[in-house]
């Protein structure tokens, strides 16, 4: 049977959550990009809550998505973060390759104060 984009990325994906688990303490930080947008999540996987969560089309830039608009994502997740109580974090990339937006993304958050 032929691989699509969507099943190979789902294979890779569930094997960096066998791996992988937020707490209260440290969550995770997923993220979920589309072609038109970026989206992250904080979780708590221990009592399955989003701790908190935005995207590219919070914050209302017209015109797609392109890397300063992932870097402005991860400092938006950063600053709801820590005004959580949130300083350190898990970083699931969700099946993507940690290139381009999902690493401009991670690099908004470092910025924004987040450690992982």
């Amino acid at each position: 049977m032929a691989r699509t984009k969507t099943t190979r990325r789902e294979k890779i994906r569930k094997g960096i959550r066998r791996k992988l688990e937020g707490s209260a303490e440290r969550p995770r930080l997923s993220v979920f990009r589309s072609n038109k947008s970026i989206y992250a999540q904080l979780i708590d996987d221990g009592k399955g809550l989003t701790l908190a969560s935005t995207s590219s089309v919070e914050i209302e830039k017209k015109g797609g998505l392109n890397l300063t608009i992932s870097k402005s994502v991860g400092k938006k997740i950063a600053e709801k973060a820590l005004a959580a109580g949130i300083n350190t974090i898990v970083f699931d990339r969700g099946g993507y390759l940690y290139h381009g937006n999902v690493k401009a993304l991670a690099e908004g958050a470092r910025e924004g104060g987040l450690k992982f």
